[in-house]
């Protein structure tokens, strides 16, 4: 009978394995890391004491002990520590220190997701029970019944619910809520780094209008964040907040040692630059692991990809391991067979798990020894939120990124050090973009009148208040604005878009229970939801048989393929207004307002792993107009021994690979920020490239790209230059630019962007 390997000795023949080896761009260990531990505090009640030691916890790491210190002296914190490094007693510890000491105190939990805050439910239930207190904990979201809630609302210490619900469900009807907000020490928001862009922005506007009620019924809570690793941590959750926090960054919690892989599967088509399929690749090597009972989680981006692992597997290893060895988890599961997966993890009886990113925030499946990544996942943060699942706190652990041919892929997997020693990553949001702003003024107004003279966040209120009564949402009586409506407004406001009239995704899949699954900007929309395009949501792949573009309505129904679809959009771009504006010998930089009007052409098919082109077909919709941010660099000389031609397949290559790079400066999706090209732009007759934010009045991005334009067209030359193609390829230029000359004009436009050293100097500098 065959032994089965222990980690160490599949380490070893990894390293010996020429199949293997030959493919490795990069092994990077990362030592182990003994804890940095500190005695609990002396003034902790003794039944948490007991709870605390009855999990054999006698000591607090570091960072917790800084956390609940500085919550003792009242102030408001954001924390940011790896995973599994026990974030949440930072803010348990101190919470339910601070109940049991005021009975009437209250907290209010805030996760991204119902599964995490069901998880975190069970975790603080656990220290309750072991402490033997009376402390009511609950989770308020959709699937709360209705007999529960008044319980909730009565005697709730802890609420634990998520942004949509505290928008839609808990202020609009804060009168029902009285004893939570006359007593709220605590708001507690875990995963701040999911807040950003669009989102985002809502998001701080929701806890303006949270802290208006609080203020209302006579309370002030401290603020306590959590996040993952991202560079701006403190300045998103005061953004967030509008609170003065301090950063807790002195991580104590233990870590095993650390195998990082970067994987490049074989080029199997030179000139196209394709790679073999990134999804065969993990098969094999988390096939190899499984058959020795190596507890693995797989990672991959879409629920299709997922099931397609998963079957490969349960396949591969059906007849030594048994096929409830290794299960899917996903969006779509029931909670029921959520929870019994995470079960079987943590007991060991499952040794696979296939998973989308649902299980990369903090749901505990205990620590897994490998976890391998089906690409890319989108962002560093994500990237080390995955890699955090693998490594028991003392035991080794090895990380895989397969990468796929895309060009973000292939530049991380090139670029290890950007990968390792630095995240650029900084989360933006803008609260006070316009159309985000009126929307939850009217929320407010809704759940309590404006007196004249109020603020909201840090904007003004008076000029808008004025022009909601002209458009008669209002009313003014003295010196108070009322709402004048019949409805109540956050119901028809999604805290995803920022758009006022969104096109309504329905699922047909099921003739029998049609459903409402999402929305979209009409912006966004016409490229994603036009008839035949294939719409991914939460991992599912749904094909578009009808958008009816006068009701706003987009008509999907499940499908299974093994393509995605991607629209031209013609668009022209003038410039309204120049907010900045800078000037070197060789190029000028820009930032300012934009009107953009687009027009989706046609559409193309693209095979998921290869990115071969493989049908198209004609859009029929009208155009539609943008006011939004944009940032800019223009070339100031022509390139003399470039002609119209060439400058234009420059212009395009270079707008396709900073297309790629600079999601990564802003942590934005693909989706958010889109970069144009124009040979000679309205406003200045210059060479140009303008990066724009997809949303209404702009979230930020854009400008956050104005002040780092050196750095990010510098890590676009990089993916270019380690593309191993000769003349340029789909993934590196895209594939409107290919000629024999166009990987060589695209340098050199790149190049002259950044030649002026000023630019280098001066933009990084720019507030």
């Amino acid at each position: 009978m065959k032994l089965k390997k222990s980690l160490s000795e599949i380490l070893t023949d990894l390293k010996i394995n020429d199949d293997f080896k030959e493919n490795i761009v990069t092994w990077h260990t990362i030592p182990e890391k003994q804890a940095q531990t500190v005695p609990l505090p002396e003034d902790l009640h003794p039944a948490l004491v007991q709870a605390l030691h009855s999990k054999g916890i006698d000591k607090l790491y570091t960072h917790q002990k800084s956390a609940y210190e500085e919550v003792s002296a009242g102030g408001s914190f954001v924390a940011v520590t790896p995973t599994a490094s026990g974030k949440t007693l930072c803010y348990n510890l101190p919470v339910l220190q601070t109940i049991l000491t005021n009975s009437n105190a209250r907290a209010l939990y805030m996760f991204p997701t119902k599964a995490l805050a069901q998880d975190q439910k069970s975790e603080i239930n656990e220290v309750i029970q072991a402490a033997g207190v009376d402390i009511n904990s609950y989770t308020y979201d959709g699937d709360t019944p209705a007999n529960i809630r008044q319980r909730v609302r009565k005697a709730g210490h802890v609420v634990i619910t998520n942004p949509d619900m505290l928008h839609s469900a808990i202020l609009p009807h804060h009168t029902k809520w009285v004893s939570l907000f006359e007593n709220l020490k605590f708001v507690v928001i875990d995963e701040l780094h999911t807040y950003r862009g669009v989102f985002g922005s809502h998001v701080a506007n929701v806890i303006r209008r949270l802290k208006r009620i609080c203020r209302y019924y006579g309370s002030h809570p401290v603020f306590i964040c959590t996040s993952a690793t991202i560079a701006n941590p403190l300045e998103l959750a005061e953004a967030l907040t509008e609170e003065k926090m301090v950063l807790i960054d002195n991580n104590g919690a233990p870590s095993g040692r650390k195998h990082f892989v970067f994987y490049n599967p074989p080029i199997v088509n030179k000139p196209l630059n394709i790679r073999r399929s990134a999804t065969l690749e993990v098969r094999k090597i988390a096939g190899e692991l499984l058959k020795n009972k190596i507890q693995t989680i797989v990672f991959a981006r879409s629920r299709v990809r997922v099931e397609i692992i998963l079957t490969y597997l349960q396949e591969l290893v059906k007849h030594q391991l048994g096929p409830k060895t290794i299960m899917g988890y996903r969006g779509g599961y029931l909670p029921a067979e959520r929870r019994k997966i995470e079960k079987g993890l943590r007991s060991g009886e499952i040794y696979g798990v296939v998973s989308t990113n649902a299980l990369e925030l903090g749901v505990d499946i205990g620590q897994l020894q490998v976890c391998i990544m089906t690409g890319y996942p989108g962002t560093i943060s994500s990237a080390w939120q995955q890699a955090g699942r693998a490594g028991r706190r003392h035991g080794e652990a090895l990380v895989i990124m397969v990468a796929s041919s895309s060009p973000l892929d292939q530049y991380i997997i090139q670029n290890p050090d950007y990968f390792f020693t630095k995240s650029p990553e900084t989360a933006r949001i803008n609260p006070d973009n316009l159309i985000i702003l009126i929307d939850h003024m009217k929320c407010a107004a809704y759940e309590l009148p404006f007196k004249s003279g109020e603020e909201f966040g840090c904007a003004g209120t008076e000029e808008l208040l004025e022009y909601l009564t002209e458009e008669r949402v209002l009313y003014r009586n003295g010196d108070k604005w009322y709402w004048m409506n019949d409805s109540f407004p956050a119901h028809n406001i999604s805290l995803r878009s920022a758009s006022q009239e969104n096109v309504v995704i329905i699922d047909q899949s099921d003739t029998a229970n049609v459903k409402v699954i999402g929305e979209m900007d009409r912006f966004s929309a016409m490229t994603l939801l036009h008839d035949e395009a294939i719409y991914l949501h939460q991992g599912r792949q749904f094909q578009v048989e009808k958008l009816d573009w006068e009701e706003k309505k987009a008509f999907v129904r499940e499908v299974d393929a093994d393509y995605y679809t991607d629209a031209n959009l013609a668009v022209q771009l003038k410039v309204l207004e120049e907010d900045k504006l800078q000037s070197f010998s060789d190029a000028e930089i820009g930032f300012g307002d934009v009107s953009v009007r687009a027009m989706a052409t046609i559409f193309k098919k693209i095979k998921f792993e290869t990115h071969e082109n493989i049908g198209s077909g004609p859009i029929h919709l009208p155009e539609e107009e943008l006011h939004t941010n944009a940032a800019w660099i223009s070339l100031q000389k022509p390139l003399a021994e470039m002609g119209q031609e060439r400058l234009e397949q420059g212009l395009v290559g270079a707008a396709h690979a900073l297309n790629h790079i600079a999601p990564l400066f802003v942590m934005a999706d693909p989706q958010d920020i889109h970069v144009i090209p124009q040979v000679k732009a309205d406003h200045n007759e210059k060479p140009t490239i303008f990066f724009y934010d997809r949303y209404p009045g702009g979230v930020g991005l854009s400008e956050k790209i104005y002040s780092d334009m050196f750095h990010v067209f510098q890590e676009a030359k990089k993916l270019i230059l380690h593309c191993q193609c000769e003349s340029g390829c789909p993934s590196c230029l895209g594939t409107e630019a290919i000629s024999e000359t166009a990987k060589k004009d695209t340098l050199k436009i790149i190049d002259s962007f950044l030649s002026a050293s000023e630019i280098g100097k001066e933009v990084r500098t720019c507030p």
